[in-house]
């Protein structure tokens, strides 16, 4: 009879700490995705409205303006920008950021896996090597970098932008699909090699498809690095191949900041990888918890 008793107690106790996880989890979320709510709704004010403090967030059709935390929506900064000369800045950076991605991608798979296989030699030096790459911050090389690029005539030009781009990623690609074809069971590779399968055929037929949220993953943060890169476009470009972080700094004048429309262009900004992200969360949550990151 005692038994029966406590069962509610029990139940009630789990339904209570399910809705506090509930709650938990939407103020992460809201306090994660805050600057861009409010980068968001300051390009949909006007320039006196966007950098009053407090800050309004409640949108009111204009004759209930002026109740405090409420503004008038205006989609005006988004068109300014978007009948400007934001779209060259949008195509150079989508051009620099996918091709370099798609190239780090066809480099990094097949060199981690060849770093995984036990015929591989001198494969701690590799991979102390790749990832002694990064330990140089960018500062510290951009001149080399500047006159390097400078000598073979491609200043402004998206294709120096490409390969360094490929060149900083490929390091932590190769880390990361390494550690993922390492997850791999071994059961499962040897049986193709009895099977017959070479190395690119257990590559390509059995470990890749195996491991493609892994793959989406890595190409995920390859996107992101990418795209926020501004100190080598800032060195490298002016305006032909100049990317949507130069782009931004347009806002920035003598007289002050274009609060509202620098909001507007980081929304325009921004709004791609948060689409990529949204959409590609599942594959990405399975893709990182394989093992690149724990």
């Amino acid at each position: 009879m005692a038994f029966w008793n406590r069962r509610p107690a029990a139940a009630r106790g789990i339904e209570r700490a399910s809705r506090l996880r509930t709650v938990l989890a939407w103020g992460v979320a809201l306090f994660v995705s805050f600057p861009f709510l409010y980068l968001a709704t300051s390009g949909l004010k006007t320039e006196v409205e966007a950098p009053k403090m407090p800050p309004a967030f409640v949108p009111v059709p204009e004759f209930l303006n002026g109740i405090p935390f409420t503004y008038t929506p205006t989609l005006q900064n988004y068109r300014l920008i978007l009948a400007g000369d934001f779209m060259p800045y949008f195509v150079n950076s989508a051009m620099a950021t996918l091709v370099s991605t798609l190239i780090v991608l066809l480099l990094a798979i097949p060199a981690a896996y060849a770093l995984t296989l036990p015929q591989t030699t001198s494969k701690r030096n590799v991979l102390f090597f790749l990832i002694s790459t990064r330990f140089l911050p960018v500062v510290g090389v951009i001149i080399p970098i500047f006159l390097a690029t400078r000598f073979v005539g491609l200043l402004d030009n998206v294709l120096a932008l490409i390969i360094l781009y490929t060149a900083m990623n490929l390091p932590i690609a190769v880390w990361m699909m390494r550690s993922f074809f390492q997850d791999l069971p071994a059961d499962v590779l040897d049986a193709g090699r009895m099977d017959g399968a070479g190395t690119f055929h257990e590559l390509t037929l059995i470990a890749l498809p195996m491991v493609k949220n892994g793959v989406l993953a890595t190409a995920f943060l390859a996107i992101i690095f990418a795209w926020n890169e501004f100190l080598l476009a800032l060195t490298l470009t002016t305006t032909r191949a100049a990317t949507v972080p130069l782009y931004m700094i347009s806002f920035m004048s003598a007289q002050g900041l274009w609060y509202a429309k620098m909001s507007a262009a980081g929304t325009l900004v921004a709004l791609p990888v948060v689409i990529l992200g949204w959409f590609g969360q599942k594959w990405l949550v399975r893709g990182l918890s394989m093992g690149a990151v724990k």
